[in-house]
C-alpha cells in the first residue's frame, strides 16, 4: 500500500522573507539614527585628526585675535582709570674729577721738571747740530729755566763796529735755523753790545747797532720758508744786559753778542685757576 507523502504548508515562506525585510529596515533605521545623533564637535575632531593623518590641512581664519589671560590675576577687571600727575623726575650726577688741592704745589713742580727734561733733551740735540760751531767758539747752547738759549759770538759773524755778517756766517744762521724750526714756542732774537759808545754815519748808539745786528740775524733765518714768521720776536739791547763786567777787552768780546732764545710755555701757568673750576664743577642731567 502506498504511502502518501506529507504536504508542505505553502503559508510560512513568506515569513523568512518578512524577517529578513524587517531586520535591514531596523538596521537601516538604526544606523540613521546614530547618524543624527553624533556629537559634531567630535566629529569635527576625528575628521582633522585623520585629515591631518593622510597629509591634508586646512587653514583656520581665526577672526579675533586671541587674548591672553595673565597669571598674576585671573579676576582681574579693568576699571576706569583717572589722569594723575606725575611728579617730575629729576637725577643729579656730580662728576668726580681729580682735584689738585693741596698737592698744588707738588704738582706744579712735577710738570715744572717734566718740561725742564724735555728742554734739556731738545738743547742736546741742538748741541750735536752745532757741534763743528762750538769748537769752534762761533756758538754757545745753554738752557736757563724755560729757554734755550743759542748764542752767537761776535768771533766770525760781524765786525767790530758793524752789522754786517762775515763770510761763512749764513751756514751757521742757516744751522740754527733748523734747530729752531724742530723746538716748540716763540723766537727771541736779541742782539747785545759792550758799553763803548758807538756814534757814526751809520748807528746812532749801541741800541741802533744792537737792533741791527738782530735784525740781520732774524732776517737770514727767515729766508726758510719753513720757518713761521709769527714766531719771531726781534729786540736790541745794546749794553744793558752784559754776561761780564766790561773791565777787560775779553769780556767786552763776550758781551758783544746775538742770542736766539727759544722760549717755551711755563706748564703752571693757570694751573690754581684750572683747579678752583674743577673743584666747583657740576653737570646736571635732567630726565622727566
Amino acid at each position: 500500500m502506498q504511502r502518501r507523502k506529507p504536504r508542505r504548508s505553502k503559508g510560512a515562506a513568506w515569513l523568512a522573507t518578512f524577517a529578513d525585510l524587517a531586520t535591514l529596515l531596523l538596521s537601516f533605521f538604526v544606523l540613521m539614527l546614530s547618524t543624527a545623533t553624533q556629537d559634531a564637535k567630535k566629529f569635527k575632531q576625528v575628521a582633522g585628526s585623520m585629515k591631518m593623518a593622510f597629509g591634508v590641512q586646512n587653514e583656520i581664519i581665526q577672526p579675533d585675535t586671541p587674548m591672553g589671560t595673565s597669571f598674576i590675576a585671573q579676576d582681574f577687571s579693568p576699571a576706569q582709570t583717572e589722569p594723575t600727575i606725575s611728579n617730575e623726575v629729576r637725577q643729579t650726577t656730580v662728576r668726580e674729577l681729580p682735584t689738585l688741592g693741596t698737592n698744588l704745589e707738588e704738582v706744579k713742580k712735577q710738570l715744572m721738571d717734566i718740561k725742564l727734561r724735555e728742554l734739556a733733551a731738545e738743547a742736546k740735540k741742538i748741541k750735536e747740530l752745532l757741534k763743528e760751531e762750538i769748537q769752534k767758539d762761533q756758538v754757545t747752547v745753554e738752557t736757563i729755566d724755560l729757554t734755550i738759549i743759542i748764542r752767537i759770538q761776535e768771533k766770525g759773524s760781524f765786525a767790530s763796529g758793524s752789522a754786517d755778517p762775515q763770510p761763512g756766517f749764513s751756514a751757521v744762521v742757516d744751522k740754527i735755523t733748523l734747530a729752531v724750526i724742530e723746538a716748540k714756542g716763540k723766537v727771541q732774537v736779541s742782539g747785545h753790545t759792550d758799553d763803548i759808545p758807538i756814534a757814526n754815519i751809520n748807528y746812532r748808539s749801541n741800541w741802533d747797532l744792537s737792533a741791527s745786528r738782530a735784525v740781520t740775524v732774524a732776517q737770514q733765518m727767515l729766508e726758510n720758508q719753513d720757518l713761521d714768521q709769527s714766531r719771531i720776536v726781534v729786540q736790541g739791547y745794546a749794553d744793558t744786559q752784559p754776561l761780564s763786567p766790561n773791565t777787560s777787552a775779553e769780556n767786552q768780546a763776550k758781551n758783544r753778542r746775538v742770542e736766539v732764545i727759544i722760549v717755551s710755555d711755563d706748564p703752571t701757568l693757570g694751573l690754581a685757576q684750572k683747579n678752583m673750576n674743577t673743584d666747583s664743577l657740576i653737570d646736571t642731567d635732567k630726565t622727566n
